[in-house]
């Protein structure tokens, strides 16, 4: 999905800001009715009936038959959508908008163009016969680095071209999102991308994702995600401070709050970017990208436990959240696969941090440090943010036993026993013999 930055003007900027009112009151008539459905009742109306309701509703509330009837029907059928992928989607039932914080709409397009297969041959209708005409949004190209597409009710709305916008063609979409957030308005164009062609040299990459170094690769190239400046930081806690002193509900209060979250955003917005660049780069250079296996949801869960039973080390637990969730782990690895679908692999990550990747032996004393890894049989000595990327290349994850191959992965003879945590066979009564 391709998405922009919107520099509207106040006026124009007030009347989106009514199109999300309008979106949200009545995304939010949607989820109270179908909150209402126990089993044995009636189901609740469905988009079609919804649709009717909305136009009996316009005609008895002022307010809300003064906002455009596309906005708030785009938002019935977004609803729709949401609820019937909510087995699949993994967010489960709708839930309520709240105003500051789900501030957005959705825009089908207006203009009109004809349809055609993928062969070229144009689409008919069945019954008529005649040429199917389908939406397409309005957009002009002002120069190299604008753009204007048309809002209903705004009149025509600026937008900076990315990267991708220069010298190329414009979104060609049949509807597009605008959102608000953090004192920023972007537009997203819902079409698809295609797919970032791989290189054909037959290059395998192995990423192993980290705090310290957010990725390294097995090359020996460690890129780290951007974060805020020692001084950004330190805004961020002065604000803090003054917000925390200023009388509560205040206006003061509110504002200070609001720049906090204005450097926030200034961290997810480079986060967003290096996630782009690096993804881009990744699929564009390697023909097979492997990713160390980590399941990022358990181990970013907070550690405070319940009332009977406290959680221990809270504070330190927190901190590491925090740590981990700011590297981009997640849109690293999403990212990477919408752009070379097919060619991202998952190795489990079990021991491709106590694996030598020279000799392929598992021993726990071989990693000295964080950053230090001399394999005890081998004597090999490497990065072990890179080590463990050279593994995770091979492929060589999750295996308890060293293979009897040659290379990444292989085994030799060990200088002493093992005191990596294996699963022995004569614990689980599996005979030697």
């Amino acid at each position: 999905m391709s998405r922009f930055r919107m520099y509207p003007t106040p006026a124009q900027a007030e009347q989106m800001l009514t199109h999300c009112a309008h979106a949200r009151y009545v995304w939010n008539l949607a989820v109270e009715q179908h909150s209402h459905w126990r089993q044995g009742r009636k189901s609740a109306p469905g988009f079609a009936e919804q649709c009717r309701q909305l136009t009996e509703a316009r005609r008895e509330n002022e307010w809300l038959g003064s906002g455009n009837a596309d906005v708030q029907q785009q938002a019935l059928k977004d609803f729709a959508k949401a609820r019937n992928a909510r087995f699949t989607s993994g967010f489960g039932e709708p839930t309520w908008r709240k105003k500051y914080k789900h501030e957005g709409f959705r825009v089908i397009g207006t203009d009109r163009v004809p349809e055609y297969s993928a062969d070229g041959s144009p689409k008919l209708n069945a019954k008529t016969g005649k040429q199917v005409m389908g939406r397409s949004v309005v957009v002009h190209r002002l120069n190299r680095r604008w753009a204007q597409v048309k809002v209903p009710g705004c009149g025509w709305v600026r937008f900076r071209l990315s990267a991708k916008g220069k010298g190329g063609t414009l979104p060609d979409a049949k509807t597009f999102r605008v959102t608000f957030r953090n004192g920023q308005w972007h537009i997203a164009f819902a079409v698809i991308p295609e797919p970032t062609p791989a290189p054909g040299t037959g290059e395998v990459i192995g990423i192993d994702r980290g705090v310290t170094i957010t990725a390294a690769l097995s090359d020996g190239r460690t890129p780290n995600c951007p974060h805020l400046t020692t001084k950004e930081r330190a805004k961020i806690r002065k604000h803090e401070r003054r917000a925390a002193r200023a009388e509560k509900g205040s206006p003061e209060k509110a504002a200070e709050y609001a720049k906090v979250a204005k450097l926030k955003a200034r961290e997810a917005n480079r986060r967003k970017d290096w996630c782009e660049k690096t993804s881009t780069m990744l699929a564009r250079s390697y023909d097979l990208v492997r990713f160390e296996k980590l399941n990022i949801k358990n181990m970013s869960r907070s550690a405070k436990g319940t009332v009977e039973q406290p959680g221990k080390n809270v504070a330190q637990k927190s901190g590491l959240n925090r740590s981990i969730l700011a590297q981009g782990w997640g849109l690293l690895r999403q990212r990477t696969e919408h752009k070379a679908p097919g060619r991202v692999e998952d190795v489990p990550a079990p021991y491709t941090s106590l694996r030598c990747s020279a000799c392929g032996w598992i021993e726990k004393k071989s990693r000295k440090s964080q950053a230090d890894f001399e394999c005890v049989s081998c004597g090999f000595t490497c990065n072990a943010d890179t080590n463990a990327a050279t593994n995770v290349a091979a492929g060589q994850g999750g295996i308890p036993r060293p293979r009897r191959t040659a290379g990444a992965g292989g085994a030799t003879a060990a200088t002493s026993r093992s005191s990596a945590r294996e699963p022995q066979p004569n614990w689980v009564g599996i005979p030697l013999f």
